[in-house]
């Protein structure tokens, strides 16, 4: 929420500067983001008034104007179309300083196309009142001509932005703010005055409210026979934007000066464009409804709705319809004025892909008695600026809050803020805030929250406010005392941060994305797995939960790459999500991508690229690093994410706890990417585990390596021959390498050639020549009869 200052000091003084109210502000919970100029730094430029316009001589597009500043008249060449006799504009008198950016300049007497110049004509964005403009800006009549621009704008102003927590809904109105201010500062708050509005018409529309729940209260009532052409006053147009909005219509501009003074958003129909009964009704399955920014969406039966006999008009709480919409054409409104439950809103534009004004108020809590004076601030504004007779108000009732009271017990202040706050210093804080004494004695007092307050129901709530006022610098430090319980860490257990050290200690960064991704990028990289929706998405591109952590890495890589970082090696852990059997599955992960290089550019390495197998063999340096996996396997995989040539399952056993592999040529297509990306993911789980150091005996005996050479088929994994040789060689083998593999058409047709290094060595006796050729035999055999292999002379 973006508000001026000199609007806010305008209901209440707090006697303070910027910065300090900026700081009560902080320090009472209502945090400041930010503090802007509302005008660009500038000197010299006052109100001017043009007291003719002609044609340059010599320029299509030029005119050459006489410009008083109350004192003098001064000749001055602008190229603004709308310049004109008449018009009260921004005049840069000859040594005024505009701002420049990084360097202010200094207006000059200078001769356009041979015409003499003395001083500048400026538009909005020539002071820092807009980003853009397409001409002079227009001053309202009411200004005198000569005074000093700043001081006749109020350009000497704070544009102060807060970031309000959800519960704080009744401080995004300038009522709301001003008495917030008025309490932390101690100072009286200038009551708004509501005029009753006379009523000179007797059009009106009948209102229902079908979802009373939802819509507990809805008033509307005609307004007849306006002049929407009449454009916004320059007051209005000012608020609006310093508040972050821009003018559009004078209707729109009310309806929005409504939400940023009241917090009570509000919408106007054209009258003519509606039929019979206005109500609030949920929708129906497959209704639709195109919305003012022209985008039609399906609503669903959850979605609360306005609408007359015939369609539904707006969605509730959150954007207009653009059927029923206010135009340059309409000459009636239909001007509403409802209070919505926050279930009813919250999390619905979300759900649509939007965030309104509208929606971010009535999911945090408008106040439900605020409607009927909102309803004739408003009418009387509108009547006002563009004319028009008022019809009566019609309105229908629901459901409202019941109203609330809770019980303060003094004792209880002290006990939780750790200072004796006085009782009657307790209800005069909470008494300024709105909450009314409805009984009271010594010891405790009963309150009743006020309308606005929807984030107070229990008597913590109240000690809050007392402390937020009180402030939280009074009160004192006090160490707490409590029994500390530490949990139990099993020592066969290592802590997952011990995975992330040994993949940062190969390179690795880790990356931290949201759990929430596209559904798109989603489909594509997973189209096996269903993805999880969200009922309340942040956006359309953040609506579903992730099945997986490599299309987060995928984003991530090409963010990198993007800024010109060639090698990327990439990490994440965190959990993914599958619905299975009507249940919501959360397992946690780790997984990695690497890109580019295999190792950072040196004069003393190769420029290799890396490939599947250092994928893998990270995987394996994952597996081994606590307790040692022995039964690991890496069969081919069929992951639609990766390539089918160069992929493989990760086994544990007989289950598969993750994939290895390059990224699929169709997705390394999708992500532009100039070469193959490799990526791992597996179970966190299964890593966990340690196994604790133990001492043993070496073997006083010596080792025998002996290295054998097959032929088998080409599509023969290397690991099935371990396993085989494995199991063949039994307690006797120590360890076992593959240090080669040869293709070539010696060895015939689809054939290849593994080499392996097997180490033999005996506990406790020397192994003998015969032991050591039975052994290899009896390996050499099994291969022959399950594999067809061939010893390789």
């Amino acid at each position: 929420m973006i508000f001026s200052e000199n609007w806010l000091r305008e209901f209440v003084d707090p006697g303070m500067k910027t910065a300090e109210l900026v700081d009560v502000l902080t320090m009472a919970g209502l945090e400041v983001d930010g503090v802007e100029p509302a005008a660009a730094p500038f000197s010299g430029v006052v109100v001017g008034l043009v007291e003719s316009a002609e044609q340059h001589p010599d320029a299509d597009k030029l005119s050459v104007c006489r410009v008083s500043d109350g004192e003098s008249s001064y000749q001055v060449v602008c190229g603004a179309p709308n310049v004109r006799a008449g018009l009260l504009v921004p005049f840069a008198k000859v040594g005024a300083v505009l701002d420049g950016g990084e360097k202010p300049f200094k207006i000059k007497a200078a001769k356009l196309r041979g015409v003499e110049s003395n001083g500048m004509l400026c538009s909005a964005d020539e002071l820092g009142l807009a980003e853009s403009s397409d001409g002079l800006l227009e001053l309202p009549s009411s200004l005198a001509v000569g005074e000093d621009i700043r001081a006749a704008l109020g350009l000497d102003d704070a544009l102060i932005e807060l970031d309000l927590t959800p519960n704080r809904g009744d401080c995004l109105g300038m009522i709301g703010l001003a008495r917030e201010v008025g309490v932390l500062a101690n100072a009286e708050v200038k009551a708004l005055d509501f005029p009753s509005v006379e009523v000179n018409s007797s059009r009106s529309f009948a209102v229902a409210t079908a979802a009373p729940d939802a819509c507990p209260k809805y008033l509307g009532r005609v307004i007849e026979n306006i002049d929407i052409s009449i454009p916004s006053p320059f007051w209005l147009q000012e608020r609006l934007r310093r508040s972050g909005l821009r003018s559009i219509d004078p209707v729109v501009d009310v309806t929005n000066l409504m939400l940023l003074e009241l917090g009570q958003p509000m919408h106007a129909f054209d009258a003519d464009k509606l039929n019979g009964t206005v109500s609030a009704r949920m929708a129906t399955a497959g209704e639709k409804l195109t919305l003012l920014d022209e985008r039609q969406v399906e609503l669903d039966t959850n979605t609360l709705v306005i609408a007359d006999d015939r369609q539904a008009l707006a969605m509730a709480g959150v954007m207009g319809g653009l059927a029923s919409s206010v135009s340059n054409q309409t000459q009636s409104i239909f001007l509403e004025c409802a209070y919505f439950s926050q279930l009813a809103i919250v999390g619905k534009a979300r759900s649509y892909g939007m965030h309104t004004d509208a929606s971010h108020r009535y999911e945090r809590g408008v106040d439900y008695a605020l409607q009927e004076r909102a309803l004739e601030r408003a009418t009387a504004l509108l009547i006002e600026i563009v004319g028009g007779t008022a019809g009566p108000v019609s309105s229908a009732f629901g459901n409202l809050p019941a109203a609330r009271e809770v019980t303060l017990t003094f004792s209880n202040v002290e006990r939780l803020l750790g200072v004796a706050v006085a009782a009657d210093d307790c209800l005069a804080i909470l008494g300024r805030l709105g909450f009314a004494v409805r009984q009271s004695d010594a010891q405790r007092a009963t309150l009743a929250v006020p309308s606005f307050r929807f984030d107070c129901a229990i008597e913590a709530d109240l000690i809050e406010e007392i402390a937020r006022v009180f402030g939280y610098n009074n009160l004192p430090e006090t160490p707490s005392l409590s029994r500390q319980s530490l949990p139990k860490i099993s020592e066969y257990r290592r802590p997952l941060a011990a995975l992330k050290q040994l993949l940062v200690a190969q390179g690795f960064q880790e990356a931290i994305n949201y759990s929430f991704i596209d559904p798109a990028l989603a489909a594509s990289v997973c189209p096996d797995q269903q993805a999880i929706s969200l009922q309340n998405p942040l956006s359309t591109e953040m609506s579903v939960m992730r099945p997986s952590i490599l299309p987060g890495l995928l984003m991530t890589l090409q963010y990198n790459l993007n800024r010109q970082r060639d090698r990327v090696r990439l990490f994440e852990t965190g959990l993914v999500f599958e619905s299975r059997a009507g249940e919501t599955l959360q397992t946690r992960k780790i997984a990695g991508l690497l890109y580019g290089k295999s190792q950072p550019e040196n004069w003393s390495q190769t420029k290799r690229s890396v490939d599947f197998f250092d994928a893998k063999g990270l995987v394996e340096m994952l597996l081994s690093a606590g307790a040692p996996i022995e039964n690991a396997q890496f069969p081919r995989g069929s992951h639609p994410s990766l390539h089918p040539g160069q992929s493989a399952d990760i086994m544990i056993g007989s289950r598969v706890v993750g994939i290895v592999g390059a990224l699929h040529p169709r997705l390394q297509r999708e992500l532009g990417l100039s070469q193959p990306a490799y990526l791992f993911e597996l179970d966190s789980e299964p890593l966990l585990a340690r196994t604790l150091p133990a001492a043993q005996a070496l073997s006083r005996f010596p080792e025998v390596n002996r290295d054998i050479a097959l032929v088998v088929d080409r599509d023969r994994a290397a690991s099935d021959i371990v396993r085989c040789i494995t199991e063949q060689a039994g307690t006797i083998l120590k360890s076992l390498k593959v240090f080669d593999v040869y293709e070539g058409e010696n060895l015939g047709q689809n054939k290849k050639s593994i080499a392996i290094g097997l180490t033999l060595q005996h506990p406790s006796r020397t192994l003998s020549d015969e032991e050591i050729s039975a052994t290899i035999t009896s390996c050499i055999n099994a291969l022959a009869n399950e594999f067809n292999a061939e010893l390789r002379l």
